[in-house]
């Protein structure tokens, strides 16, 4: 199964359709509610929400869903309604159109849900048909929408990045960074582009200093890595936060969160984010994987700040 750790929790939504065709005469026994079990519509709407839900005992790859919402729709297949669903091979027949709109909070997508939900409905329309219809068929069915709270764009033009690694032991040489490596392959990967990368050890002044430098060059974001813990010359939290003259507390939690996840000292972090002029800091753990982590928690959104630092709100 895909490896769904990495991805962070946001809506997702999906809108799926399916039609059981069928004749007229089949049309005018539903509409008049003359068939032997009486109207079908209810049976294969919870036949649908049962298939919904049992979509990962069916398809053996697919994660289990919470599913938060799902509506079926049953409309009989209608030019005017359906012409900008179908091409007129399907608008010339008659039949039952089946919309289906799943929507959950989580990690992974429910379109897949969606998609068993409008099948099975179909299929116990079928059921429910086939005593007084020869000729049924089951078609058309698709993915007509699917979205996530991941699929927003967040910037027009590559935002401008320096990296900074905070470490004594890397700026004297014994230690070899991999922490700063990570940061820009993950920027790179987002289509940001890294235009600085230097190595500081965990002065105080020398940090301030290279943030005043960048931010007065324009960076737009910057990216330090090390220092953000408990130890005695964990400095780089401090230096950073006497320069910041707007906090953005929400950055900094929702990367201890994401970690708070996977391992429990990531309550350890004493990292902050905020802004100096139109310059968005973040500082991140000095640890790999606390850097992986922390920048899976944020990026891309992150970069919507830029849009908001230069009055353009949300």
């Amino acid at each position: 199964m895909y490896d769904l750790t990495h991805e962070q929790i946001t809506l997702h939504t999906a809108k799926a359709i399916s039609v059981v065709f069928c004749s007229a005469e089949t049309i005018d026994l539903i509409r008049n509610n003359e068939l032997p079990d009486g109207n079908p519509f209810a049976a294969a709407r919870a036949a649908g929400m049962l298939g919904a839900k049992a979509t990962p005992q069916l398809l053996p790859h697919r994660h289990p869903v919470s599913i938060e919402g799902l509506q079926l729709r049953f409309e009989f297949l209608q030019q005017e309604m359906h012409r900008n669903l179908f091409n007129e091979a399907v608008l010339e027949r008659q039949g039952v159109v089946i919309t289906g709109e799943g929507k959950t909070i989580g990690r992974s997508g429910v379109e897949m849900e969606t998609l068993t939900a409008v099948s099975v409905a179909a299929l116990e329309l079928y059921e429910l048909l086939k005593p007084v219809d020869k000729q049924l068929e089951i078609g058309s069915m698709r993915l007509l929408e699917q979205k996530s709270g991941k699929d927003r764009k967040y910037f027009s033009t590559p935002p401008v990045c320096a990296v900074l690694v905070c470490s004594d032991s890397t700026a004297a040489g014994i230690r070899e960074d991999n922490s700063g490596k990570v940061i820009m392959e993950m920027l790179e990967n987002v289509q940001a582009q890294v235009k600085h990368y230097r190595i500081l050890p965990d002065n105080k002044a020398q940090i301030q200093q290279q943030l005043k430098e960048w931010v007065q060059e324009g960076i737009h974001y910057i990216f330090t890595t090390g220092g953000t813990g408990l130890g005695p010359r964990d400095n780089t939290v401090s230096a950073v936060a006497e320069l910041l003259e707007r906090d953005a507390d929400g950055i900094a939690e929702a990367m201890r969160s994401y970690g708070q996840q996977r391992t429990p000292l990531a309550m350890m972090s004493r990292g902050v984010a905020g802004s100096i002029g139109e310059t968005l800091v973040v500082t991140l753990p000095g640890s790999t994987n606390g850097v992986r982590e922390s920048l899976e928690a944020i990026l891309p959104a992150v970069f919507h700040a830029r849009k908001m630092m230069k009055g353009g709100g949300h």
